[in-house]
């Protein structure tokens, strides 16, 4: 069943107390150590894990603090400057007529809010467009929500259908139910779900960061259901250890960290200002401009007497991954039938120097020896919220990837 409303000049709602952990600027620590630095980061972890995390906080991560900080004070105009000398197939406009950014506007203005009931609650999510158009399921990253794509979806095709999704225990959607942990798989039934509930066969998918993981995890378990697979941000697989030691370390922590947060679920959550929480996810996420902060802030936090509470489920800060190597995750790239787009930022995750630059190679690599023509790769100035921060240096890109009609046909 699904539920839904029509909203005029609808206010942007949404929140993301603790930000997507590859986002922050301390890309270099180990997910386990990063856990840790997050969660204490905003007061959720003991003094004695924080001294230890302190202590792994080396003059490489520094740097990249101090570039991310520098990253969000850069000016649309210098931002346009650098864009100018960028040249990539599909690039897309980087102004917008005076007619765009009208229709832009009203697209912006007419939102509908949905609910799909799921056995634990319901999966909630706003839409743009006639229902009558092409279908495109579009999914946030780790921690965010649906407002993520707020300020993109408007400046895209108007002939689509986008449908934002918050995934479970994020967003306006219910809690997965007591006792169950948040395995990055399970957010693929979340898609499964919506795409039911919408009643779509075959649909496009837009994923940022972690929502690209899902979205091509989708495409390849799911391949005749997806023409189209958008990341912006993203390889489409999910950072994993480089060592196996790493890997228990990591799932140890998760397991434990969970237990941990579901002692304390019978606390009261904390009650803080609109100015307090926004301040706190900026200075624990570089990426993000005061603008965009406002935009995830709005959707995920639930007015109390005194100010705010975060309404996302703490349980979803640590989740559960199963270990696969870089060289399997290659072979899932064979499964996939749909077109791909892949955009990647030089101040992101995979930019020259970054962590996961080295599995961009090889993930990039996958997708042209098995996509061929059918893939598309796009390396731009920006960071990792490029498409809230300043989207219409991706709209072009991303719309005219939309309206090719070169997918490769589903094998049914």
């Amino acid at each position: 069943m699904i539920a839904f409303k029509y909203h005029f000049k609808i206010a942007l709602v949404a929140i993301i107390p603790f930000p997507f952990w590859p986002s922050c600027p301390f890309q270099c620590l180990q997910p386990s150590l990063l856990n840790s630095w997050r969660l204490s980061k905003l007061g959720s972890h003991d003094p004695d894990s924080v001294n230890a995390v302190s202590k792994c906080i080396t003059p490489t991560v520094q740097r990249c603090a101090t570039r991310a900080v520098a990253q969000r004070c850069v000016s649309p105009s210098r931002r346009r400057e650098e864009l100018q000398g960028f040249q990539g197939e599909g690039s897309g406009k980087l102004l917008f007529s005076a007619e765009q950014m009208m229709a832009a506007a009203r697209m912006a203005d007419l939102v509908s809010e949905m609910r799909f009931l799921v056995p634990w609650g319901h999966i909630a999510a706003k839409a743009w467009g006639s229902p009558q158009g092409r279908p495109v399921l579009c999914l946030h990253g780790w921690l965010d929500n649906a407002n993520t794509f707020n300020k993109l979806i408007p400046l895209l095709p108007k002939d689509c259908y986008y449908v934002a999704i918050d995934f479970a225990g994020h967003g306006l959607s219910s809690h997965r139910p007591a006792g169950y942990p948040y395995h990055v798989e399970d957010y693929m039934g979340d898609v499964r779900r919506a795409a039911a509930a919408l009643k779509w066969s075959r649909f496009s998918l837009l994923g940022h960061s972690m929502g690209g993981t899902i979205a091509c995890m989708f495409s390849y378990v799911f391949p005749e259901m997806v023409d189209k697979l958008i990341l912006v941000e993203s390889t489409g697989f999910y950072p994993r250890a480089q060592k196996w030691e790493n890997y228990l370390i990591e799932s140890r922590t998760a397991v434990e960290n969970m237990l941990n947060m579901e002692a304390k679920q019978h606390q009261s959550p904390k009650v803080r200002s609109s100015e307090e929480a926004l301040q706190r996810l900026l200075e624990a996420n570089d990426h993000l401009t005061e603008e965009s902060g406002k935009i995830l802030l709005e959707r995920g936090a639930t007015k109390v007497p005194g100010g705010l509470v975060y309404s996302r489920d703490v349980r979803a800060t640590s989740h559960v991954n199963s270990p696969a190597p870089l060289q399997y995750q290659a072979n899932y790239v064979k499964k996939i039938q749909a077109d791909v787009l892949m955009i990647v930022t030089q101040d992101g995750l995979f930019g020259i120097g970054a962590i996961y630059y080295d599995s961009l190679a090889i993930i990039s690599e996958a997708f042209r020896a098995s996509c061929k023509q059918h893939f598309q790769f796009v390396n731009i100035p920006g960071n990792h919220f490029i498409h809230l921060n300043e989207p219409e240096f991706v709209a072009g890109i991303i719309s005219t990837f939309l309206n090719k009609n070169k997918s490769l046909k589903a094998n049914l």
